[in-house]
């Protein structure tokens, strides 16, 4: 069979990574220059400086690495924490699987508290191995904000509370990746003491940039820590800070200019609060839409909903991944599979990054179809009708047309 493109926009809907907006298409589109040249520190101090907005704090320092998310990982992790030292971490989804085993691989000594996939960390349990740890052997507590696997987001202000009220010096890891940027992040109010995110996400970026923002308290153990890095090691970040060159080895000038034209986007033209609004909006309409089509989601409690993602689970003698295989083979529309223990069983709807209310009811028309044809009885209209009746009401008029 001959290959013919598509005609049209293929509807990237899975939870990352997103769509990227024509006008970091367009910052991007620049040839290769000179990083050691006067001007270029000017580039690079504005997006140090300011994508720090993003995590909501101003105390912390912010390192970004030519990487994915799973080398901001590494850096979180290998900076902050010696070989052996004691870490508690929440296996409740793929992601978080793939964080834990990045920590036993560097040799720490993982209490892994399992949960149900689709459930919200274990602060109950938490609380309970924290104020039974009187010796502080635990030195750092690490959370995924956003499983996006599962559709699960968890509470890291509880997790803060838990760790003050045991009077517990650990240190508080949170991988924000499919989070920071779309979900509500506290980092200065939640005493967060490392934040990562990646650029594929709420950023609207290629993938290509991990993102770390460090607390004074993580600097500091970063002086101690005895793991191996390299690469990602803040200190010779800092070095080139103080000499105002910023870069310790050659960065990505064109995905540079790509985050100065996102940062823009988030913090000038839309305003992040406005940006946490929308993906919850986005959010809230896509799961009417679950609901109008008799479906249910992965994620088991209304506290734990995520904003970017939705997990819609489908009956037992359906496989989800057919569903996913005919909304891109027939209508030009990319979902997200079920991954692990949820394989088959969940498909996922992305509602992340630059995306509005159009493109998503567009999405939503798609998974009708791609549901129609695996024998799935939806009422073609249904799921779209009630995240209109949603949107209809909660959507505002665009900021700049006021």
């Amino acid at each position: 069979m001959e290959y013919y493109p598509a005609p049209g926009r293929n509807h990237l809907f899975v939870p990352g990574p997103t769509n990227v907006p024509e006008p970091i298409l367009r910052a991007m589109n620049r040839s290769n220059e000179d990083h050691r040249s006067p001007a270029f520190p000017k580039l690079s101090k504005s997006c140090i400086d300011d994508v720090k907005q993003i995590f909501r704090t101003t105390t912390a320092t912010s390192f970004i690495f030519p990487t994915t998310g799973t080398g901001a990982w590494e850096s979180a992790l290998t900076n902050t924490l010696s070989p052996g030292d004691k870490i508690i971490s929440f296996r409740l989804g793929q992601f978080s699987l793939l964080w834990i085993d990045q920590m036993q691989r560097f040799n720490f000594d993982v209490d892994v508290i399992d949960c149900e996939w689709g459930a919200g960390a274990d602060l109950e349990l938490l609380k309970q191995k924290l104020q039974a740890d009187r010796s502080h052997s635990v030195k750092a507590v690490c959370v995924v904000h956003n499983e996006t696997s599962t559709g699960v987001t968890n509470d890291i202000g509880a997790v803060r509370r838990i760790l003050d009220a045991a009077h517990h010096p650990a240190l508080l890891l949170v991988d924000g990746v499919s989070s920071i940027g779309a979900i509500d992040f506290r980092m200065d109010d939640w005493k967060v003491d490392v934040a990562l995110t990646g650029s594929q996400k709420a950023l609207s970026l290629p993938t290509g940039l991990g993102i770390v923002c460090a607390s004074p308290k993580a600097l500091e153990a970063a002086k101690h820590s005895k793991s191996t890095r390299v690469f990602f090691d803040w200190g010779d970040y800092l070095k080139f800070y103080k000499a105002g060159s910023y870069w310790p080895y050659t960065p990505s000038s064109q995905m540079l200019y790509g985050l100065r034209a996102s940062l823009d986007m988030i913090l000038n033209e839309e305003g992040l609060d406005n940006v946490i609004a929308r993906h919850c909006r986005l959010a809230e309409a896509t799961r009417q839409a679950v609901r109008a089509w008799g479906l249910t989601l992965c994620t088991k409690k209304p506290e734990w909903k995520s904003d970017t993602v939705t997990a819609v689970v489908v009956p037992s003698w359906i496989d989800s991944n057919e569903i996913v295989k005919i909304a891109y083979k027939k209508y030009n529309l990319s979902l997200g599979v079920g991954l692990n223990k949820i394989a088959g069983k969940v498909f996922r709807i992305g509602h992340l990054g630059n995306v509005n209310e159009l493109q998503l009811l567009g999405a939503l028309a798609g998974v009708e179809l791609a549901l129609m044809e695996v024998g799935y009885p939806v009422t073609l209209g249904s799921g779209v009708a009630a995240a209109q009746a949603h949107l209809a009401k909660q959507t505002p008029l665009i900021k700049s047309r006021m």
